[in-house]
């Protein structure tokens, strides 16, 4: 069994420093064969149920991906696609509990206040402790390094550490310390990561994003959230303009955790997908 060395405490927080410890990577080598498909899963929080309804028109229509690249929600469901979990059955287990049951909550952070130690087990239990680079397809799982908010790659190593990692909502997660180094969300610095499947040398990117369009904030929002929002489509703009075929649904702005919402995400994720999987198709016979 892997010794951790690094202890958890509330004042703290986690960092982890063992055997299986995620290598923090500041970009992607090549790979040796390069994927044929490779798809890109933005950061979105309750948005990313969206990413299920078009895993299931990927699988219905079997359009083959090698590589799986994940930001926060995105590193999540796709960490369950690259372990061989079907989109029915990533439906399934998200049906279970929303994301607040996996919220540890504490009112000693030092930073947020949600310490993130339950999403991690989940993850690690679900997959049997498995390390990101033994799934049955490759996953490159985004984070961001909080010293000065700069993408960074895990590629190896403990699966439910780098997943929290990248799941580290700014200010509502703690800061998770991966080898004394300190990672929030990848959200932070790249929410649609498809920078990263060009580095890797994917012959056709597949990128998905989930976050609010513009224009669509109602009546009444906080300019805090525009401001919000505005900064993190400066970040996914230049990228998604980098891949071969992008899938956008529109989903309601106002998210939540809410069973209703996440029921919808999914919904209008499977409608958009059908709506362009014939020009995907038609766009990959073209460039395959």
């Amino acid at each position: 069994m892997v010794s951790l060395i690094g202890l958890f405490s509330c004042s703290k927080g986690l960092n982890y420093i063992a055997e299986d410890t995620p290598i923090a990577l500041s970009e992607i080598s090549e790979f040796n064969q390069k994927p044929k498909i490779a798809l890109v899963l933005g950061s979105g929080g309750p948005r990313g149920y969206a990413h299920i309804g078009i895993l299931k028109v990927l699988e219905k229509n079997n359009i083959q991906v090698d590589l799986v690249i994940g930001s926060s929600v995105g590193a999540l469901i796709g960490a369950f696609w690259a372990a061989g979990y079907s989109a029915e059955e990533i439906s399934k287990v998200a049906a279970e509990g929303g994301p607040l049951t996996l919220f540890d909550f504490s009112p000693f952070l030092n930073k947020g206040w949600i310490k993130g130690q339950r999403l991690q087990d989940f993850v690690n239990n679900r997959f049997d402790n498995i390390g990101i680079q033994d799934l049955q397809r490759k996953l490159i799982v985004v984070a961001t390094r909080e010293s000065d908010g700069k993408a960074t790659y895990f590629q190896q190593g403990n699966l439910g550490v780098a997943i929290r990692a990248s799941s580290a909502v700014l200010n509502v997660f703690q800061p998770v310390g991966i080898n004394n180094i300190s990672y929030i969300d990848g959200d932070e610095s790249l929410p649609v990561a498809v920078e990263a499947a060009c580095q890797a040398g994917a012959e056709f990117i597949i990128a998905v994003d989930v976050s609010a369009r513009e224009g669509s904030a109602p009546s009444g929002t906080s300019k805090k959230q525009m401001e919000k929002d505005f900064r993190r489509r400066s970040r996914i703009n230049p990228q998604v303009q980098m891949a071969d075929f992008l899938f956008h649904p529109d989903l309601e702005y106002n998210a939540g955790p809410w069973r209703k919402y996440f029921i919808n995400a999914e919904l209008e994720g499977e409608r958009y997908a059908n709506s362009l999987i014939e020009e995907l198709k038609i766009a990959l016979n073209k460039s395959l």
